[in-house]
């Protein structure tokens, strides 16, 4: 079977202590390959190799440092086919959705950073005819890069990108449970011409490699994806050494439905944005509220389309669910709708694990589930299950909704439908969450700020927000006269 290296000082490296970590192929349960198990041996090589290319990398100018990354988002276009089965193999998801969603985007990353670094310009303030102040903005140093399973090439680029585009160097950790495109993205490298020790990947698991990343102290910055959990913990490490801190966490989204949407077009992206790759992605609206004086037309319609959503072989163009990403992770998200049931709730749909057939029996497969008759404030509808459930709930008003939205720890994405712009505008501004979709759900201009609030992270990815994060600012003030 296939061992994924290391890539560490421009080169594919096998880890120190020659140790590995079985990678299973989601969809038939089975091991397809080998992951380093890497420690903080191999943490200190990448950052020895990173601190030694950021003399260089620092100050090569901003228009070839923007051809390189132009050059890794051109092959990520190339091999876009490749990737994509790649993606959908380690990770489970339908190809469709890798080939649409996480190859495109991780290409356009490395494009749009490319691109903004040559367009972005600091501040200046005059002070009458006195003085003058201007910002300069420089890189940190070696940023350290963690991402999660979930989306893993598109959410590993999400950080890389900018970090580099903005003169720093990076070690990175990929989710060891999905490390594939990560390490096929280092031979992209390569063959782009990225020097030698501006990109360090090692793979491992987060209490080896993460926690090594976290702690080292010639890692200033740390940009992490992830449970709310680690993260916290990530900040208990870090924020003693006043480490610069950028963190992703998870999300409890609200999915609020009034009487007077767009109801076909509303109970289309509903689907989507309930079930995308199997509700395993952090804007995925889990809780649905929808307005009493339609609720039985939401439920009737929303079941019957969910029942005919075809759980399968990720490889299937008709799929439109594949596998979760690993047994664990299936039984967790079992265990809820388990718990569900003991609070009250019926299941209407789904809430069993799906038995395909020939080499697929063994995959980890759930069907969609949709369930009813929950408090707002019970477990399921409190914490996250990062998978195929979503719950339904009647409300009356708009304070009552606001109310239910509001009342979990998370902070990250709110889905709002309605045709009334006054109640919007309200509603959105009232909304605890760092990015509100009105009659939308994914819709992204990477130049807007991404990041939640509360127990949904602290800063913000994406745009200028990005580059900014990754460099430090310093005032420069110049006496006239």
């Amino acid at each position: 079977m296939q061992k994924i290296k290391n890539y560490i000082n421009g080169e594919l490296i096998e880890p120190i202590g020659k140790e590995y970590i079985d990678n299973y192929n989601p969809s038939i349960g089975k091991v397809y390959s080998f992951i380093p198990d890497s420690d903080e041996r191999d943490v200190e090589l990448a950052t020895q190799a990173a601190l030694k290319a950021f003399s260089t990398w620092s100050i090569t100018p901003k228009e070839e440092r923007s051809r390189i990354l132009l050059k890794i988002s051109e092959l990520i276009e190339k091999n876009l086919e490749r990737l994509a089965i790649a993606e959908s193999i380690d990770n489970g998801k339908p190809v469709s959705l890798a080939r649409m969603v996480d190859i495109p985007r991780a290409a356009s990353n490395f494009h749009f950073y490319a691109t903004a670094i040559l367009h972005d310009a600091s501040e200046s303030h005059s002070m009458e005819d006195s003085a003058i102040n201007y910002t300069l903005r420089t890189p940190v140093g070696v940023a350290g890069c963690i991402s999660p399973w979930n989306l893993p090439l598109y959410l590993f680029t999400w950080k890389i990108a900018p970090a580099i585009a903005s003169g720093n160097c990076v070690v990175a950790k990929p989710s060891e449970i999905t490390p594939m495109t990560a390490y096929l993205l280092s031979e992209l490298c390569i063959e782009a011409g990225l020097p030698k020790g501006v990109l360090n990947i090692v793979h491992g698991y987060g209490h080896k490699v993460g926690a090594s990343i976290t702690a080292h102290p010639k890692i200033p910055l740390i940009s992490f994806t992830g449970g709310t959990k680690t993260g916290a913990e990530i900040a208990r490490v870090a924020a003693p050494m006043f480490k610069k801190l950028s963190l992703e966490l998870g999300g409890k989204n609200p999915n609020i439905i009034f009487a007077d949407c767009d109801f076909e077009k509303m109970i289309k992206t509903t689907l989507n944005s309930s079930f995308a790759n199997q509700g395993q992605i952090c804007l995925c609206g889990s809780r649905i509220f929808i307005e009493r004086s339609i609720y039985e037309k939401f439920k009737t319609e929303f079941v019957s389309r969910v029942k005919k959503m075809k759980v399968g072989n990720p490889a299937d163009a008709e799929s439109k669910l594949g596998a979760v990403v690993s047994k664990q992770h299936m039984e967790k998200v079992l265990s809820y709708v388990e718990l569900a049931k003991q609070e009250g709730g019926t299941v209407l749909c789904g809430g069993v694990q799906v038995k395909l057939e020939k080499e697929f029996s063994e995959g980890y497969y759930i069907a969609p589930t949709v369930i009813e008759g929950l408090d707002y404030n019970c477990r399921t509808n409190q914490e996250e299950i990062f998978g195929p459930v979503v719950t339904l709930t009647p409300f009356d008003t708009e304070e009552e909704v606001l109310m239910y939205a509001n009342s979990t720890q998370y902070g990250l994405a709110s889905i709002l439908w309605t045709e009334n712009l006054t109640r919007a505008h309200c509603m959105a501004g009232n909304l605890h969450s760092g990015i509100v979709w009105i009659n939308c759900w994914l819709l992204r201009d990477l130049r807007t700020p991404f990041g939640g609030v509360k127990g949904s992270g602290v800063g913000r990815e994406g745009g200028f927000e990005a580059l900014h994060f990754f460099t430090e600012p310093k005032n420069v003030c110049i006496k006239l006269k």
